[in-house]
C-alpha cells in the first residue's frame, strides 16, 4: 500500500534537501496539454543534482510513498499525472538544466535532464553540429521526458526517435541508488542494455538524470518542397522514389490531408495556404544536404521524375530558408487546428509502410460504417507514424459526440492490431493507452514487463499506474 506525500514526509526531508528544492504545488504540475486528467500532488520537489534525486527516492521508499517524474508537462498520454490515488511526491527536473559536456570531434553531448529541447539544439549549433529531434513542443520538453517516452517527431526518418539519438544514461533507480551509465560509446556488450530498458518506460523504472546525445554534421544546404499526390499510395511511391533520386539526405517526408487544410482555413484562416483550393493530399519534402548538393535541383529533379510518373500534378519548391519554415509552420499548426475544432477521437499509430494506403482506406469506411465523421489523417509518413482523427460534422460540437469516442478508437485500434501495426507509434502509452496496452500486447512481453517492474520497483513508487496498470486489467 502506497502512502500521501504528507507534510509530515516533507518535514523530513528538509533535513537533507535545500530549500530551492521545495515548491509550491502549482496548477500547472497538475495539467496536461489535452485535459484528460487532473492531477494531484502532496509535495512537489526540484532537486538541483543527481544526489538529491537518490536521497529523494530512497526517502519515498522507505515511507512507501508515489513518486511522479515531471519534464516539461507535454506528454500527451496523461504519464505526467496522477489522478487518483495517495497524494503523491512530484519530481521536477527542472533545476537539473547544466549541458555538461560537449565533444564535437565525437559528436556527443552530455546533458542533464532538465535541459529544454531547444537549448540542447542549440548547444549542438555553437558546437558546429545538429541535435536532430526536433517537435512541435521543443521550447518547453525536456531532454528526461523525451527519452522516457521515446519521442520521435519529424526526423525519425533520417535519425531515428529519441532512443537512436542516446549513448549512454546516468539515471537513479528505485531504491536510490545511482546508475553511472552515462558513457559516450557506440559499441558496449557488457551485458543486459539497462539504457534502452530506461528510454521508454515512462518514469516507471526509474529517474533519468543526465544522457549523453548522439550529434551529427550540420548539413550544409537544407530544401524543402510541397507535392500535390493523388492518394496515399501514391505518396508512398514518391517515398520509394525519392530515395532513388535523393538518397539520404531526405530529413522528413510528410503526408498532409486536403482535410488538414480545411481545418486550417476554418481556424486559422490568416495563415497563408499553399494552394488556392486545397487537394485531396500532398507531402511535404524536407532535404539537408552536404556539400556540392543543391536541394533546390534535387526537389525539382523528383519532382518530374514523379509528374511523369503520374504521381505529382503540383507542387511548390521553397525558394529560401523562411519559405521553407513556411512550409513546417502550415504543417506543425494542424495540431492546433484540430485542437480548435475539437477531436472526437485522436490516435497515434504506426503501420508497416506498404500498408498504410489500405488502413487508412478500410478504418475509414469501419468508421462510415459506425457513424459520420470527418477524419483528418496526416503524419511521419517516412516513418510509418499516422495521427488518424475523428472530428464532428460542421454544425456539431465535440461535446455533443464525444460519448463515441471509446467506439471510434476501438475501431482504429482493432485495424491497427489486425494490419501488425502500433496502438502507440511516438506518444507512449501513460495512463491513457495501459487498457490499450492490455488489450493488444502480447501476453508474454507483458509479463516479461511486469517481472521487471517487479524486480527493480517492488514497493511499486514509481509512476504507479502509468505503462502498466495495478491489477491485471
Amino acid at each position: 500500500m502506497l502512502n500521501d506525500a504528507d507534510a509530515q514526509f516533507a518535514e523530513a526531508l528538509r533535513a537533507d534537501l535545500p530549500q530551492a528544492a521545495f515548491r509550491e504545488v502549482a496548477p500547472r504540475y497538475l495539467e496536461e496539454p489535452r485535459g484528460a486528467y487532473r492531477g494531484q500532488a502532496g509535495l512537489v520537489l526540484a532537486p538541483g543534482s543527481t544526489e538529491e534525486v537518490a536521497t529523494i527516492l530512497r526517502a519515498a521508499g522507505r515511507a512507501r510513498v508515489p513518486v511522479v517524474p515531471y519534464g516539461g508537462g507535454t506528454g500527451l498520454v496523461g504519464g505526467q499525472v496522477l489522478p487518483e490515488g495517495p497524494a503523491p511526491l512530484l519530481l521536477s527536473l527542472e533545476r537539473m538544466t547544466a549541458i555538461r559536456a560537449t565533444y564535437p570531434s565525437e559528436n556527443v553531448l552530455v546533458a542533464e535532464a532538465g535541459a529544454i529541447l531547444e537549448t540542447v539544439q542549440g548547444a549542438a549549433e555553437q558546437a558546429g553540429r545538429l541535435f536532430p529531434l526536433t517537435l512541435a513542443s521543443q521550447g518547453s520538453a525536456r531532454i528526461g521526458g523525451l527519452l522516457s517516452t521515446n519521442a520521435g517527431g519529424v526526423n525519425v526518418l533520417r535519425y531515428g526517435n529519441a532512443r537512436e539519438l542516446c549513448l549512454g544514461l546516468e539515471a537513479v533507480l528505485p531504491d536510490g541508488s545511482i546508475w553511472h551509465g552515462l558513457k559516450r560509446l557506440r559499441k558496449d556488450n557488457t551485458g543486459y542494455d539497462l539504457r534502452n530498458l530506461l528510454i521508454g518506460a515512462e518514469g516507471t523504472l526509474g529517474v533519468i538524470t543526465a544522457a549523453a546525445l548522439r550529434l551529427y554534421p550540420l548539413p550544409a544546404a537544407t530544401g524543402a518542397a510541397l507535392m500535390v499526390v493523388p492518394s496515399p499510395a501514391a505518396a508512398l511511391e514518391l517515398l520509394a522514389m525519392a530515395g532513388d533520386v535523393i538518397g539520404e539526405g531526405i530529413s522528413a517526408f510528410e503526408l498532409i490531408s486536403g482535410q488538414g487544410l480545411r481545418f486550417l482555413a476554418e481556424t486559422v484562416p490568416e495563415l497563408r495556404q499553399p494552394f488556392a483550393d486545397p487537394p485531396d493530399w500532398m507531402v511535404l519534402v524536407d532535404l539537408g544536404l552536404g556539400p556540392g548538393r543543391a536541394p533546390q535541383d534535387a526537389l525539382e529533379a523528383l519532382f518530374a521524375r514523379g509528374h511523369e510518373a503520374g504521381l505529382v500534378s503540383d507542387g511548390l519548391i521553397a525558394q529560401s530558408e523562411a519559405q521553407r519554415r513556411d512550409f513546417w509552420h502550415i504543417r506543425e499548426t494542424i495540431p492546433e487546428a484540430n485542437k480548435r475544432v475539437g477531436a472526437i477521437a485522436s490516435h497515434d499509430i504506426s503501420l508497416p509502410l506498404s500498408a498504410i494506403p489500405d488502413y487508412i482506406a478500410r478504418a475509414s469506411e469501419r468508421l462510415a460504417q459506425h457513424g459520420a465523421y470527418r477524419i483528418n489523417c496526416f503524419g511521419h509518413l517516412g516513418d510509418g507514424n499516422l495521427h488518424f482523427n475523428a472530428f464532428p460534422l460542421p454544425g456539431e460540437a465535440k461535446a455533443d459526440r464525444i460519448a463515441e469516442k471509446p467506439q471510434v478508437q476501438r475501431i482504429v485500434h482493432d485495424l491497427v492490431h489486425e494490419m501488425d501495426g502500433s496502438i502507440s507509434a511516438e506518444h507512449g502509452i501513460g495512463r491513457l493507452k495501459a487498457p490499450d496496452l492490455e488489450r493488444y500486447g502480447d501476453p508474454s512481453k507483458l509479463a516479461a514487463m511486469r517481472a521487471i517492474k517487479s524486480a527493480l520497483d517492488p514497493n511499486g513508487i514509481m509512476n504507479p499506474g502509468a505503462v502498466l496498470r495495478a491489477g491485471p486489467g
